[in-house]
């Protein structure tokens, strides 16, 4: 396996750039660019680095020698702190790509590697890619979780409680002829044995029904909805500071679906702003209508411009709005008006945001607890499946089986097997240099 070099840290210009090497070949690299012997492991020491070829003097670098097997990588890892213009770096990887033991890493190759030689398990790593595409700081912590290896630990007190189980079930297999126990005692053991497995199930099912981390990274879904006119495409702006939307006092002004992500507070937010709910003839209006109707079904809050009697039914939270209240002829306000909000005036946006925020905060994963993916979370479906079958069985060997099967997608979730099919898309999420 050809050892890699990649720019780890972000775009030039910078005040240091830091360039990593992983592989086989990090040692002689750091050899053949300072003319010196490898400096002593994990210590910091400033050399020039050179052309092993023209011998010009590249730049004066801070370096640091790590061995395998404790780096990131797993693999002996060389690290050129070096100054972060952009002539030095392109200079830099440009004699590291003539070197006959090198190639540029590909994204994600360095992580994907670290995974392969187990320093990291499978959801730790999609935590990492987590991590480096959050926006917010709700997303940054689940994030962090994850990576921190908080679902692993998890798992494997769930394991360990199986584990338990199943010796349980081999002694009783291996003893069966030495030990007379009557009816009454077999009972009492099956029955306890199926409570401490019932308790797994219902801690399995706490976890599968929390929402997804695809719901926290793709921020909860704002729909904008009333009638042509009704002030939709000011209210997006005035609730998110931007010009997104555009406004005119012609009705019909949006005809598709406007989309911006947008966080409120840290929690983050995909505001749609939609056209009007009207009949028309035109073609154009009514595509916009339908796509405007699906948005409506979709969305995890509804904040609807219109008459309290006319919303539309939605699976998501509702808020009935009344805008424009800086006019004159929108008085008296009418009952069953959650908010009365002025995008003129800014009356009622910050409680319409405040209470965004509050239902946000019920609807997305909760700071403290570990947020699993789609994949993840069906894997936990799967093994909390798997044990649900020795609830009704009576034989040993049955129970023994279900338990087998719940520790393969345990195997599943850290990455210890079938994961291959979904490994060269999640690294590939992932930046090059990481």
């Amino acid at each position: 396996m050809k050892t890699i070099f990649a720019l780890s840290s972000g775009r030039p210009p910078a005040g240091i750039a830091v360039i990593r090497i992983s592989g086989s070949a990090a040692a002689d690299t750091a050899c053949l660019l300072t003319r010196k012997k490898c400096p002593e492991a994990r210590r910091a020491v400033l050399r020039n680095l050179y052309d092993p070829d023209s011998g010009e003097q590249l730049d004066q670098s801070l370096i640091l020698w790590l061995p395998a097997p404790k780096t990131v990588t797993g693999e002996d890892l060389l690290e050129l702190h070096v100054h972060g213009g952009r002539a030095v770096i392109d200079a830099v990887l440009d004699v590291l790509g003539k070197l006959p033991d090198l190639r540029p890493a590909e994204a994600g190759e360095f992580t994907r590697r670290a995974f392969e030689n187990g320093v990291i398990s499978l959801h730790e790593a999609e935590g990492l890619g987590d991590l480096l595409t959050a926006e917010t700081a709700s997303q940054r912590r689940a994030a962090l979780m994850m990576s921190g290896g908080a679902l692993g630990r998890q798992i494997g007190a769930w394991q360990d409680r199986l584990l338990a189980l199943s010796g349980q079930i081999e002694a009783s297999f291996d003893f069966a002829e030495d030990i007379e126990e009557d009816e009454t005692e077999s009972r009492q053991h099956l029955t306890a044995m199926k409570e401490k497995i019932a308790a797994l199930i219902a801690e399995h099912r706490q976890f599968e029904n929390r929402p997804t981390m695809e719901r926290l990274r793709d921020g909860l879904r704002v729909v904008l909805a009333g009638q042509p006119n009704a002030g939709k495409s000011t209210l997006i702006n005035a609730l998110t500071g931007q010009d997104i939307a555009i406004t005119a006092p012609i009705a019909g002004t949006t005809r598709d679906v406007i989309e911006v992500s947008f966080a409120l507070k840290g929690i983050p937010m995909r505001f749609s702003d939609t056209a009007g709910l009207h009949e028309s003839d035109d073609l154009i209006e009514k595509a916009g209508i339908t796509r405007a109707r699906k948005a409506i079904a979709e969305a995890d809050i509804l904040l609807w411009l219109g008459k309290a009697e006319d919303t539309p039914e939605t699976e998501g939270e509702i808020l009935v709005l009344y805008p424009q209240i800086d006019l004159p002829e929108r008085h008296p306000i009418p009952e069953k008006i959650d908010i009365a909000v002025s995008a003129v005036t800014g009356e009622g946006i910050d409680l319409l945001q405040e209470k965004l925020v509050e239902i946000g905060k019920n609807i997305l994963p909760k700071e403290d607890e570990v947020t699993l993916n789609r994949r993840q979370r069906q894997l936990v479906k799967d093994a909390a499946d798997s044990l649900a079958l020795a609830l009704d069985a009576e034989d040993m060997l049955i129970i023994a089986e279900a338990i087998r099967q719940a520790c393969r997608c345990y195997d599943r979730l850290t990455g210890k097997a079938g994961v291959e099919n979904m490994l060269d898309n999640l690294f590939s999420r992932f930046c090059i240099g990481k």
